[in-house]
């Protein structure tokens, strides 16, 4: 689940904002976590220069407390991680978002019960996993344990303490404060189509979850406790779209029939950075598809940015469906009128609007290169 194209909002400038109103249906909550923490730190600690190259200092200073067997359970762990095409830290978070995530005892414990805790949570919503997916889960459970239990010996609490309390004093309520104003699901709602029955969102503040925001269970995510407050806000633009409709459904087999035609988003899915994650056509699909109307949504709260700066930058130029699914929606007016996202989808995909030639041209307008030149793209200058 990577969000770092979410970084080049910090260069945005706050625009007037119309979706702002006197009547705030957004109910925030903002909060720190060790488990979370916990969880998130087993990119850099695995040594993938993704993560690790962000936490040095941290990592020379508490990587060698770590006791040997932890680490290598922990690069086994990542090997099948990779090996699966799954990002490791992330789809922890994932799972453990059913349970309780306070501290790192908490995550040891729920591990130890992960069929009463965690399981029906977990299986009962969006994330469910087929029943291959969780057994191999099960299966990993003595080495996760040991690489949870090596951080707590190795004193992950109060190692992150000195990080974390510092930033969260000042951070916590000056977020929470800004984010007050913002109306993120009503926004969201009404690009959906359908109404979410809680209006709460939760933000959950970390340390070490850089390069990532991460959706995890309900309506939830994580991000960072040094992210300025116009990627926070573009996070929770992103994040609670998830998934944008039933991707399960017949629509969306409907739309991967259609888009599995395509060359080249064929190549895109073989030929990007892994490490991105999105590694199906599926996942290709959700993410692109919440890109599009994050984009919307982002322009209307003022944390907008160029998109085709954006789309040419992020992950390496990958997200060419994103573009293209934007400048079709910008072109219907979408972002005045707002909508069922899964009717448009329906109605472009039964249009031939989802063909190769108008969804190209579409992206390559948005994009400001030549139809033939989507991927991989001429990079952009900072």
């Amino acid at each position: 689940m990577n969000r770092r194209q979410i970084l080049l909002a910090a260069a945005a400038t706050a625009l007037a904002s119309p979706a702002l109103a006197a009547d705030i249906r957004t109910r925030w909550d903002v909060r720190t976590s060790e488990g979370f923490d916990a969880l998130c730190f087993v990119g850099p600690l695995s040594g993938k220069p993704f993560y690790a190259d962000h936490y040095k200092d941290e990592l020379a200073a508490f990587k060698p407390r770590m006791a040997p067997a932890a680490l290598a359970a922990l690069a086994d762990l990542q090997a099948q991680a990779d090996k699966s095409g799954d990002l490791l830290g992330p789809s922890l978070t994932t799972i453990f978002s059913g349970g309780p995530d306070a501290t790192l005892d908490d995550l040891i414990a729920s591990l130890d019960a992960a069929e009463r805790v965690l399981a029906p949570p977990l299986q009962s919503g969006p994330y469910a996993k087929e029943p291959a997916e969780w057994q191999a889960f099960l299966a990993s459970r003595p080495k996760l344990r040991q690489v949870l239990t090596g951080l707590r010996d190795a004193g992950f609490p109060a190692f992150r303490k000195q990080y974390v309390e510092p930033r969260a004093a000042v951070r916590l309520p000056a977020l929470t404060a800004k984010l007050a104003g913002m109306d993120v699901i009503a926004e969201q709602e009404r690009l959906l189509g359908r109404r979410f029955p809680d209006p709460s969102l939760e933000v959950i503040l970390l340390y070490f979850s850089k390069p990532h925001g991460i959706k995890i269970q309900g309506q939830r995510f994580l991000t960072h406790l040094d992210y300025p407050d116009l990627i926070v806000i573009r996070n929770a633009a992103h994040e609670m779209l998830h998934p944008p409709f039933d991707m399960e459904g017949p629509l969306a087999k409907a739309l991967l029939g259609r888009l599995g035609q395509d060359d080249l988003l064929t190549r895109i899915v073989a030929e990007h950075n892994p490490a991105f994650g999105y590694n199906s056509l599926e996942g290709i699909l959700n993410e692109d598809t919440v890109q599009a109307l994050e984009e919307i949504v982002a322009g209307r709260l003022g944390v907008g940015v160029p998109p085709a700066k954006r789309w040419r930058k992020a992950d390496d130029g990958m997200h060419v469906l994103a573009a293209g699914l934007y400048g079709l929606l910008m072109a219907d007016g979408y972002d005045r009128t707002g909508g069922s996202i899964e009717t448009w989808m329906r109605q472009a995909l039964d249009a031939g609007r989802l063909d190769p030639g108008p969804l190209h041209a579409s992206a390559a307008g948005v994009l400001g290169l030549p139809a033939d030149r989507l991927w991989p793209s001429t990079p952009v200058q900072p």
